[in-house]
């Protein structure tokens, strides 16, 4: 490298005012430096950064970011891993923040939390692609399986990916003295167009040894109820501990937020993670593999996450493919009553694991009380002050005084932070898990997207354990979608899949979601199961097209196309199937008494 190119001088960052309109906005300006750290030369401009409304300008160029000089902070991150971050944009208090990365590539390296924005107003992110020179992932083709003596070989990826056998152990990713501490969650995926392999299951491998063998063959020794096809790709994530290091970009209590043109090629967990932030707009963005790469995993976990957002939520005319978990996750939080400590005042536990930290409620928010054994939203109070004694309990006091009949155990659910959500124009494919995934009671609409899943491609689901997500949904427009090739894992589901997972406390026959409609939709499916529905209050299935297909084995051949428990004024009318399929409606007692219909062609 020359001496101008080592100059810092040839490192453009200076900080200057620009009059935007009626506002004063300090901009800082940075050109790539070859070969440069760029991680510290970020941390000082953004420390010098002297106002509250900040742009920071990208040249286009590639970046490169490591950990070493990262700022470094204790995260609480929903639905990932806790703990000390190396960050590389810690962005927080800002009363506007814009990032332009005019078309730039910034290439991660390690275990970095690239984006954290927290308590910032009007966050703007725009042109600007993210991925790691090394994924914290290993692959290998199949070449042979043996299920009497319980093993598989593969032939591991190289170029391009970090691993090595150590004691009879695979270690990945290798990377800065970090490796996984088994393989994971494991999936295999054809080799061609990079989707699961029809009727995949899941495992959770954990090799008793891996042995070395000619011409660079791993063999891993393991009895599983499951062999990957030989010739399909079988890709590891790492363990569950771990395996959830930081989202791509994370918003934590931000306001008016908006992401346009950004494509993440890698993250160490979610792509975008937002928790009690209101109005969203993911727009024109993706999350996928780039072009040519031998990699078949994007995102480690869900392409987006919203935990107890609210006012408008829109996602726009974005593409997401081969993440390990949803395209979306909408949800609220169900905390448990631990204790009820005066007439106002109640103490209040976070369940799960990945929820440790969460700040379930503030001062001023409205809360719903669920009582046992009813899942319905009872009362409403509002809090006047919170007091956190740790990252599980806190001690909620509240205006007016608590329900008679609350007792301990019973849920909690914030009414103040819930969305109404968008998803429209989207392609969601070729990944782990479900497509759109919905527990809010805003209204809701998901239309004009092209969908294909290895789960179901919609999924309700309202938790009262393990997840502890709440929760119903009361408004669901589901029109004009395009539905090819779903539920194609060995797991059991549906194109659209209703079923609350309510704790043995409960009423496992009260109704919990409602007022779903389902219309207008192209469903081109192998299988039969299309709406699998438990517990819904008003669920409209009018106008679709059904067309059987060719594209993979039916896995269910004896199922119905609609089936019903315990359901209430369901309506299925003028919709047409083409194929041979002669199962159509399945209904519990409960479920006929209301059940309509009428107007249907092709069963």
């Amino acid at each position: 490298m020359g001496l101008k190119k080592r100059k810092i001088g040839l490192i453009i960052v200076w900080l200057l005012l620009a009059s935007i309109g009626a506002e004063a906005k300090q901009v800082i300006a940075i050109d790539p430096v070859e070969g440069a750290d760029m991680t510290p030369i970020i941390r000082a401009a953004l420390e010098g950064a002297s106002d509250s409304d900040v742009k920071v300008v990208f040249s286009k160029g590639t970046y490169s970011f490591r950990p070493d000089y990262a700022a470094e902070q204790y995260c609480y991150i929903t639905n990932h891993g806790n703990g000390l971050k190396k960050i590389a944009f810690p962005l927080e208090g800002f009363d506007s923040i814009e990032i332009e990365g005019n078309g730039s590539e910034f290439i991660f390296h390690g275990q970095i939390a690239p984006f954290r924005f927290e308590d910032c107003d009007k966050v703007t992110v725009s042109n600007l692609t993210i991925d790691w020179d090394i994924p914290f992932i290993f692959q290998g083709e199949v070449v042979a399986t043996n299920s009497e003596e319980g093993w598989r070989d593969l032939k591991p990826f190289t170029e391009g990916f970090s691993w090595m056998v150590s004691k009879g152990q695979l270690k990945f990713p290798n990377i800065d003295g970090f490796s996984y501490t088994a393989l994971g969650s494991t999936l295999p995926f054809d080799p061609i167009i990079k989707r699961i392999m029809h009727g995949a299951w899941e495992t959770e491998s954990h090799p008793r040894w891996v042995e070395e063998r000619a011409n660079g063959i791993l063999r891993f020794h393991e009895p599983l109820k499951y062999y990957p096809p030989v010739g399909s790709i079988l890709s590891s994530k790492g363990d569950r501990e771990h395996d959830r290091y930081a989202p791509a970009f994370e918003a934590k209590s931000c306001r008016d937020i908006r992401f346009e043109n950004i494509v993440i090629h890698h993250a160490l967990g979610m792509g975008f993670l937002f928790e009690r932030s209101e109005d969203i707009t993911i727009s024109n963005s993706g999350i996928y593999l780039r072009p040519g790469t031998p990699r078949v995993i994007s995102s480690t976990a869900d392409a987006t996450h919203f935990c107890n957002c609210r006012g408008d939520v829109l996602i726009e005319n974005c593409r997401f493919e081969n993440m390990l978990g949803d395209g979306t996750n909408v949800h609220g939080t169900y905390v448990e009553v631990d204790k009820i400590i005066g007439e106002r005042t109640v103490r209040v536990g976070l369940k799960h694991s990945e929820q440790m930290g969460f700040e379930f409620a503030g001062s001023g928010d409205e809360i719903w009380f669920v009582h046992q054994p009813s899942p319905e939203r009872a009362t409403v109070n509002e809090v006047v002050s919170v007091s956190v004694i740790n990252d599980r309990f806190s001690v909620l006091t509240f205006k007016n005084p608590l329900p008679k009949k609350l007792t301990k155990g019973d849920l909690l659910e914030n009414k103040t932070w819930n969305p109404d959500f968008t998803i429209r124009g989207c392609v969601i494919r070729n990944h782990r898990a479900r497509n759109i995934v919905l527990k809010t009671p805003g209204k809701i609409v998901i239309e004009d997207n092209d969908l294909s899943s290895m789960m179901s491609s919609i999924f309700f689901r309202g938790e009262s354990f393990f997840w502890f997500e709440s929760g119903g949904v009361k408004d669901v427009l589901v029109q004009n979608n395009r539905f090819e090739h779903c539920v194609y894992s060995g797991v059991e589901q549906a194109v659209m899949w209703i079923t609350p997972r309510l704790g043995a406390g409960f009423d496992q026959d009260a109704l919990y979601d409602r007022n779903i409609r389902f219309v207008n939709n192209t469903i081109n499916t192998f299988d039969n199961r299309i709406v699998w529905a438990d517990r819904v209050d008003g669920l409209i299935i009018k106008g679709n097209t059904i067309t059987q297909t060719h594209t993979g084995e039916p896995l269910r051949p004896n199922a119905h196309l609609f089936d019903f428990t315990n359901c209430r004024n369901v309506s299925i009318t003028d919709n047409e199937y083409k194929g041979t399929h002669t199962k159509s409606v399945l209904a519990d007692k409960a479920t006929k008494a209301s059940l309509r219909v009428k107007g249907n062609q092709g069963f």
